[in-house]
C-alpha cells in the first residue's frame, strides 16, 4: 500500500511517498519512505496573486508519484496536502487569497488518479504534534515487536520534537507536570497507552520571518537611513533591499514605517557577534509571564525533560556549524562560540568554505545566534539538558517532519487500543515452526556427518 503527502511549507513544497505492507495497516515500524520530491519554486503562499500557478507548480512531483506508485495501486493511494505557517500567515493577511490558493491546489490534485483526501491548512499545534508522532513512531518508542512477534511496550521514554521551519517553530514533548494553559495540552491514546503532550507553535519565529523581523529592528534602530550597518552579516557583504520585501508579511506589518514601500535601503555587513546577539534577543519578550513558567512572549511552558530531536532548520544550522565551520556542538557555550565565529568570518572566507551555499551564507550568523537564544533563554535548555538534543534530518531512511504523522493519523494506522494479539500468535507459530525446521535440519546434517565418518572409519 502507498500514501502521498505534500508538505506545503512557507518557502517550498516537498512531496513524500510512503509505502507499507498491504496486510499490516495496524502494525508499527513498517511504514517507510518510498520516494521524495522537492517542488521547484517557492511555497504555495507565494502564488496569492496567481493561484492557478500554485497548482501547476506541483505537477512535476505529482508526475513523479505516478511513476513511483504502481499503476494498479493508484486508485487506492490516499493523497493529502497540508499547508503550514506560510499559508497561516496568508490566511491572516488575505483570507480570500488563501482560499483561492487552496482551491487551485485541490483542483490540480483532483486531476490525478489517486484517492484525493483534501488540502488543508494545519494549525501550529497539529504541525507540532504530528512531528512528535513521526519521530517517536519511526524510533519505535510507542510499541514494537519482540523477537517472537509479540507486541511489547518499550521501556524507553518518548522523545521531544523541535521543528524550525520558514515561518514558525514548534516544540512538543511529553510531560508529567501540570499544563497550565489548556491550549498547549494534547491528550493522545496510542496503542493503548495514554500520553499527555505539551505543544506550542510560535508563528513568525521561523527562519525566514526571523530574518525579516531582524531587518525591521535594524532599520528602526537606524531611523531608516539610506545606509544601514548589519551586525549579523559578514564584513564584505553588501545588499540593497526594497522596504516592500521586508514589510510584506503580517510578522513585520505592525512596524512598517511611514515611507514609500519602493524605498531602497543599502545594508552592509559589520560582522559584530555581540551586537548581532543583542538585536536578535530583541525579537523575543523574555519578561512577560502570567504562569508559573514561561518560554517567551508570555507563553506557558513546563520544564523540558528527557531527550529531544531537533529537525528542519535546526539540523541544517548545526550541520553547517559542524561540517563547514568544523565545530562540534555539545553544550550551549559551543553553539554560542560557533555563532560568534561565523559572525567574525568575512564574506570572502565564508564563500571559500561553502561556495554552494552562497544564497543562505550571509544569514548563518543571525540564524545560529537565534537558535542559541531560542534553545537556552527561550526553551530553557541548560548545560545538563542541552546535550540531550539530537540534531537530525532523518530516522533511518525516512525524513523527520509532520508529514508521516499526518498520514498515520488520517489513515487511522495508529490504533488507540493495543493491537490484537491474533496476528502475533500466528506469527509466533510460524517463528516456532521455522526454528523447529532449522533445528531438525541441523540435527539431520550432524547425524549424517557422524554416520558418514563412522562408515569411513569402519571401511579403513
Amino acid at each position: 500500500q502507498y500514501g502521498i503527502v505534500l508538505d506545503a511549507g512557507s518557502s517550498h513544497t516537498a512531496m513524500f511517498v510512503y509505502k507499507w505492507p498491504a496486510d499490516k495497516e495496524n502494525d508499527t515500524g513498517v511504514v517507510s519512505e518510498h520516494g521524495m520530491c522537492d517542488v521547484d519554486g517557492p511555497g504555495i503562499s507565494s502564488y496569492s496573486s496567481n493561484p492557478p500557478a500554485a497548482g501547476t507548480s506541483l505537477e512535476q512531483c505529482l508526475n513523479q508519484a505516478l511513476r513511483a506508485v504502481p499503476k494498479e495501486k493508484h486508485m487506492g493511494t490516499p493523497l493529502y496536502l497540508g499547508a503550514t505557517a506560510g499559508m497561516r500567515l496568508l490566511n491572516i493577511a488575505d483570507p480570500q487569497a488563501s482560499d483561492a490558493v487552496l482551491r487551485a491546489v485541490a483542483a490540480t490534485l483532483k486531476t490525478y488518479p489517486f484517492d484525493f483526501r483534501g488540502a488543508k491548512i494545519l494549525s501550529g499545534e497539529e504541525e507540532g504534534v504530528f512531528g512528535w508522532v513521526t519521530a517517536n513512531y519511526l524510533l519505535e518508542n510507542f510499541i514494537k515487536r519482540g523477537w517472537l512477534g509479540e507486541w511489547i511496550q518499550p521501556q524507553k521514554k518518548t522523545l521531544g520534537a523541535m521543528d524550525f521551519g520558514g515561518a514558525s517553530t514548534q516544540i512538543t514533548f511529553e510531560t508529567q507536570d501540570p499544563i497550565e494553559n489548556p491550549r498547549n495540552k494534547v491528550m493522545l491514546k496510542l496503542y493503548g497507552q495514554a500520553y499527555k503532550v505539551y505543544t506550542h507553535s510560535y508563528l513568525c519565529y521561523g527562519r525566514d520571518q526571523v530574518l525579516k523581523r531582524l531587518l525591521s529592528k535594524l532599520l528602526q534602530a537606524e531611523s531608516y537611513q539610506a545606509t544601514v550597518p548589519h551586525p549579523c552579516w559578514p564584513v564584505g557583504y553588501n545588499k540593497s533591499l526594497l522596504l516592500s520585501s521586508i514589510y510584506d508579511s503580517p510578522c513585520t506589518k505592525k512596524e512598517m514605517p511611514n515611507l514609500a514601500l519602493n524605498t531602497t535601503i543599502a545594508l552592509f555587513g559589520t560582522g559584530n557577534g555581540n551586537l548581532c546577539a543583542l538585536h536578535v534577543s530583541k525579537l523575543f519578550n523574555f519578561t512577560t509571564c502570567s504562569y508559573s513558567h514561561c518560554s517567551f512572549d508570555g507563553v506557558f511552558q513546563p520544564k523540558v525533560s528527557g531527550n529531544f530531536i531537533a529537525f528542519s532548520a535546526f539540523f541544517y544550522t548545526v550541520d553547517f556549524i559542524q561540517t563547514v565551520m568544523g565545530r562540534s556542538v555539545h553544550l550551549p557555550s559551543d553553539l554560542k562560540g560557533a555563532a560568534e565565529t561565523i559572525c567574525a568570518t568575512s564574506w570572502s572566507e565564508l564563500l571559500q568554505k561553502a561556495p554552494k551555499l552562497e544564497k543562505r551564507l550571509p544569514d548563518y550568523c543571525a540564524v545560529s545566534m537565534f537558535v542559541y537564544l531560542l534553545t537556552t533563554r527561550g526553551y530553557n535548555f541548560n548545560n545538563h539538558s542541552f546535550p540531550n538534543i539530537a540534531f537530525q534530518k532523518k530516522a533511518g531512511e525516512t525524513s523527520i517532519g509532520w508529514a508521516l504523522g499526518f498520514m498515520l493519523n488520517f489513515t487511522n494506522m495508529i490504533p488507540a487500543e493495543e493491537p490484537s494479539s491474533h496476528k502475533s500468535i500466528l506469527y509466533n507459530y510460524w517463528v516456532i515452526l521455522i526454528l523447529l525446521f532449522v533445528v531438525t535440519t541441523l540435527m539431520s546434517l550432524v547425524t549424517a556427518i557422524c554416520l558418514l565418518r563412522r562408515s569411513k572409519s569402519s571401511a579403513i
